[in-house]
């Protein structure tokens, strides 16, 4: 019988690609890359997708479109609700990793990458190379039915809720609690008085009078844990 202390080992600094065990693969996303690559979706995307960069000798790496929208379809197929979830799902699997293109010794894209791409593109282009890819994989026979279905996930954006600001002057909700604090007969009121101050308060949070300045797209959202964050409403259809 094998036991838990006999697999205790020191791990080898150096191992030989040839001895790296090799995984079963992954039949869908094997199928769905080699339509994708007969079909030239990654020249496609980013001829389509080239008016969005400029040129810079600054900063980190861009994420290539091919990668970006196929993250898109993994959080879709896997049901991941968050840019932080399909970075570490993608980080975590050698499947997925063979699929978005990158080798074990590459780092996967970042949840923050993730998010900046996507405040990058219009969403009339997220809509005509989604609805590209519904109609070859229906060509292809992979997908079939005339029936079109959306259907819509909230994902968290990358972006705190305590930084979000008033949409007519930019006031910081912090100072805004500290004037309803004042208001109230409090002259230094503590961060406890202030957060139960904020608690007490029925209708807030609007997303007319209150937005992120780092992502004004993202929307003040309640996820399905019941916990309140900025979000993103994605909708795909197939």
């Amino acid at each position: 019988m094998g036991t838990r202390r006999k697999r205790e080992r020191q791990q080898d600094l150096w191992i030989a690609s040839s001895d790296v065990v090799e995984t079963p693969g992954n039949a869908f996303y094997d199928r769905l890359n080699q339509i994708l690559d007969a079909h030239k979706f990654d020249a496609k995307v980013e001829h389509l997708c080239r008016k969005y960069y400029r040129k810079s000798q600054y900063g980190r790496p861009s994420m290539s479109p091919g990668v970006y929208f196929r993250c898109l379809l993994i959080g879709y197929f896997e049901g991941l609700d968050s840019e932080r979830g399909i970075a570490w799902r993608t980080a975590d699997s050698l499947s997925l990793r063979k699929f978005l293109g990158y080798g074990l010794d590459e780092a996967t894209p970042d949840h923050s990458t993730i998010s900046r791409t996507r405040r990058l593109y219009w969403l009339a282009t997220h809509k005509a190379i989604f609805g590209w890819v519904v109609n070859l994989l229906s060509e292809e026979g992979l997908i079939s039915g005339r029936t079109v279905s959306i259907d819509g996930t909230t994902l968290e954006a990358n972006a705190a809720m305590k930084s979000i600001v008033r949409r007519d002057n930019g006031q910081s909700y912090d100072e805004y609690l500290k004037e309803l604090a004042k208001a109230a007969g409090m002259e230094n009121p503590t961060r406890e008085q202030l957060a139960r101050l904020d608690r007490k308060r029925k209708k807030k949070g609007s997303n007319q009078e209150w937005m992120s300045p780092s992502d004004p797209d993202a929307r003040i959202t309640k996820m399905k844990d019941g916990r309140t964050h900025l979000a993103h409403k994605a909708e795909h259809c197939g």
